[in-house]
């Protein structure tokens, strides 16, 4: 018999070269269009990777981004520039990383060092205030959207939805650094897994129930 992990997906389409081709996207291209329109920090960028990594190129999927983004979020460094780590060494290796992470960077390093040569000219313009003004609310929508859909993924229910609501109070209420969080939450869900959901039984798909129902 072939072992499960032997068999190739081939739904998914073929990984991309490093400096682009035809019929796909590159990674530094790919993850430079994603950091030019990241506007609000590393989180905002979420959707945007979703739709461009997950949905569009099928790079990863996304239990892989979920596991991605818990990994980030522990280890130093800049969340968006963590993922573009991860996501380029998955596919292409040491060269991956770097070509995904320079186009990561490059974008804000771009504009950033547009702004600290001309800042002077414009922050006291009120235009420009007016639109950071607006842009602000968008940002939370931006994180807001890709969260409910990852809570799908991530199978949050009535059950288990007091993990997510009690992590979030005690980062924002308590200050407890999402390391932490993340540690204890890993750290209870292997002792859940290991000592109580091994010696409960396994419950019966709600939808083959259904079925045999129908079919009786």
């Amino acid at each position: 018999m072939i072992p499960v992990t032997d068999i190739k997906d081939t739904s998914r389409q073929p990984l991309p070269s490093l400096m682009g081709g035809e019929g796909g996207g590159s990674l530094f291209t790919t993850f430079f269009r994603i950091g030019l329109f990241t506007i609000g920090g590393g989180y905002a960028m979420i959707p945007l990777i979703e739709a461009k990594i997950v949905d569009e190129k099928q790079w990863i999927t996304r239990e892989e981004l979920l596991d991605l983004m818990a990994v980030a979020q522990s280890c130093p460094g800049i969340f968006a520039v963590n993922i573009a780590i991860f996501i380029g060494y998955k596919l292409r290796g040491v060269g991956g990383a770097l070509m995904s992470t320079l186009g990561c960077i490059m974008p804000s390093f771009l504009i950033i060092l547009a702004i600290a040569l001309f800042f002077r000219q414009f922050q006291d313009n009120p235009w420009v205030a007016r639109a950071f003004r607006g842009i602000r609310p968008c940002v939370v929508a931006l994180i807001a959207a890709p969260t409910f859909k990852m809570a799908k993924t991530a199978r949050i229910g009535w059950t288990n939805v007091w993990i997510p609501v009690l992590g979030a109070f005690l980062i924002w209420m308590f200050g407890v650094s999402p390391i932490w969080v993340i540690v204890a939450a890993g750290l209870g869900g292997f002792l859940y897994g290991k000592y109580i959901a091994a010696d409960s039984p396994p419950a019966l798909p709600i939808r083959e129930g259904a079925d045999t129902e129908e079919k009786e």
